[in-house]
């Protein structure tokens, strides 16, 4: 039997969000009911509200989720009621061309519910990446839960679900950053602060944050940047290039996704060197470079969609890396709200204010 919940929408392009009446239906085959216990505030969903994504609205927004499996349907055996679970947005088909290769990281027919969440009129409603977390309850594909740590916080679990994941994974899996590597990491918010965290997981040696705003370099540095540079006041190529004895870092992630970042991140990387894009770019922009550079340069040039990540591989790690005090995802929660302040926190953000604010349900 369906049943009624709270969830927020975004009814219109560029309207306020709504909190209003979802009705979530029973979990089919493949399907899984998860009661939310926390999500994060991501800027893909105030690109969603705005129509960044597509026009399909009306969305249920919020996809950065951790929370417990109330049931699940039939044919599901990897999740049982009351597990866990970090919600992801990469359910892995196993069919695929890149499954089949053993890469599954690239799956490339990812899997969402088949049955819709509705308003109360009947509407269907668009969930945000295929998860509508910002809602006491969602439905979701089974392969989108991934069992963790039950002892771990759920606020800050949650946020492994897409930012935090695509930055750490940038400098890990994309980047492919080693033991005394130096590395460069371009927008210092959410996602490149977790560059810079899974930097210093990997054992770099040298961890160069770069941000037009000193209270986000601040927070880089206690995420573990060993230098700062203010692009606003130095040139950050040529800054990037004086403390890696004139050569340029090991490897550059661009966490902005502007192409003028992605040209620092191109020009301050050493010969050899990796450039790893893990901002999201629109549609519009488009980059020129001259192709004789990029040639002699060599190297890498790299994008990062969603770190990477294996959520079966991945989330469990990290998880157990938290809990060892080893990795501070806690340090990415700027605040806790409920569902009736997601509005204001989409200002927060945009103002550079928070590194995320976290709904708690």
């Amino acid at each position: 039997m369906s049943q009624t919940v709270q969830g927020v929408i975004s009814r219109a392009k560029g309207a306020p969000v709504e909190l209003t009446a979802i009705v979530v239906p029973d979990p089919g085959p493949g399907e899984a009911v998860v009661q939310v216990q926390a999500c994060g505030v991501c800027h893909t969903d105030l690109h969603y509200r705005e129509g960044g994504i597509n026009d399909e609205y009306p969305f249920l927004l919020g996809h950065e989720a951790a929370g417990v499996v109330e049931s699940v349907g039939a044919g599901v055996t990897q999740i049982e009621p009351g597990d866990y679970v970090i919600l992801n947005w990469r359910a892995v088909c196993g069919q695929c061309r890149a499954c089949r290769r053993g890469r599954p990281q690239y799956c490339f027919d990812t899997h969402n519910a088949e049955q819709s969440m509705t308003l109360e009129d009947g509407t269907e409603l668009s969930p945000a990446l295929g998860i509508g977390a910002f809602a006491e309850k969602t439905l979701v594909a089974a392969g989108q839960c991934t069992k963790v740590d039950p002892t771990a916080s759920a606020a800050a679990a949650g946020l492994l679900g897409c930012g935090i994941m695509a930055g750490i994974g940038s400098a890990i899996n994309t980047g492919g950053v080693g033991r005394g590597d130096s590395v460069a990491v371009i927008g210092c918010g959410g996602v490149g602060s977790a560059a810079v965290a899974g930097s210093r997981l990997a054992g770099a040696g040298k961890i160069i944050a770069v941000d037009l705003e000193d209270r986000k370099l601040e927070w880089a540095r206690g995420f573990g940047a060993t230098h700062t540079v203010n692009a606003s006041r130095t040139d950050p190529v040529e800054a990037i290039r004086a403390l890696t004895d004139g050569f340029g870092a090991d490897v550059v992630i661009d966490a902005v996704g502007l192409p003028q970042t992605y040209e620092q991140a191109f020009y301050a990387r050493d010969l050899a060197g990796t450039v790893v894009l893990v901002g999201v770019p629109t549609p519009q922009m488009r980059l020129e470079l001259p192709l004789l550079d990029v040639f002699g340069r060599g190297g890498a040039l790299k994008s990062s969609w969603y770190g990477d990540c294996l959520p079966s591989r991945d989330f469990p790690m990290l998880i157990d890396l938290y809990t060892q005090g080893r990795l501070d995802l806690d340090g990415f929660v700027s605040e806790e709200i409920g569902l009736g302040d997601i509005e204001e926190a989409f200002a927060r953000m945009e103002r550079g204010e928070v590194l995320r604010s976290v709904v708690r349900l």
